[in-house]
């Protein structure tokens, strides 16, 4: 638990740059590998051998391995938190870029800016379960171009795609509204955990004149817009 509570103390917290009150949700926070960290942890066991070799006074020159274990540790520590605070959001609205240390970057774009993904596993990547996307859009100025060291990448890349298209067609008003239609979370028309008819306001044509009128009390427009969103989730690392 003790370990759990420092993990978080250098989250980037990526919540408070979400638009709550739009409804902005986190649908998938992609963490960098575990591979990463390797080096980082190989720095940390080489500083630990030389301690135990220095208490065993079974090696000369101290004070020179006293700031070698300290360069090792430091660097260790460093790289961890580099690679600890690197991370790539997926929301319903937009994908994020959020890093650094002591100065933060963040980069954003509109989800509906990303024009193509390409998703390259080398063949260590696919034994590891790792790859990297590399982005074709507007947005790749921004620290967008390539995002390395992705878990589960293939599980990625269908989370963004499936993003990608129910944006699209949310953007192009391709909502089939059908009377009486009890909308399921998967016929692609909105997001996940929200029916089709909870998206958006329509106007009912008026009826022709030939047409019977509406009963008294009716109304030409029907809104069916519902201010309650759902939050898209994806299962964590």
């Amino acid at each position: 638990m003790a370990g759990l509570g420092l993990f978080r103390i250098f989250d980037p917290k990526v919540r408070r740059h979400l638009i709550s009150d739009e409804g902005e949700v986190v649908i998938d926070e992609v963490r960098q590998h575990w591979v990463v960290y390797t080096v980082p942890m190989l720095e940390v066991v080489l500083a630990t051998a030389l301690l135990v070799a220095l208490a065993s006074n079974s090696i000369g020159g101290t004070q020179v391995l006293l700031a070698i274990v300290l360069v090792l540790l430091s660097h260790a520590f460093w790289t961890f938190l580099t690679h600890h605070r690197d991370r790539f959001v997926v929301t319903n609205m937009r994908v994020m870029r959020i890093r650094g240390v002591f100065s933060q970057t963040v980069a954003t774009t509109p989800i509906a800016r990303v024009l193509d993904i390409t998703l390259q596993k080398p063949i260590i990547g696919r034994i590891l379960g790792y790859g990297h996307f590399v982005f074709e859009s507007a947005a790749q100025d921004q620290g967008f171009r390539e995002i390395r060291w992705v878990s589960r990448p293939d599980d990625r890349d269908l989370t963004i795609q499936r993003v990608i298209q129910r944006t699209g067609l949310r953007a192009s008003a391709s909502v089939d509204v059908v009377e009486g239609d009890d909308d399921s979370d998967d016929d692609g028309t909105g997001p996940i955990g929200m029916d089709s008819a909870q998206e958006v306001t329509t106007t009912v044509a008026p009826a022709p004149a030939h047409q019977a009128r509406p009963a008294a009390g009716g109304s030409g427009t029907k809104s069916i817009f519902n201010s309650d969103r759902g939050n898209w989730t994806d299962d964590p690392d």
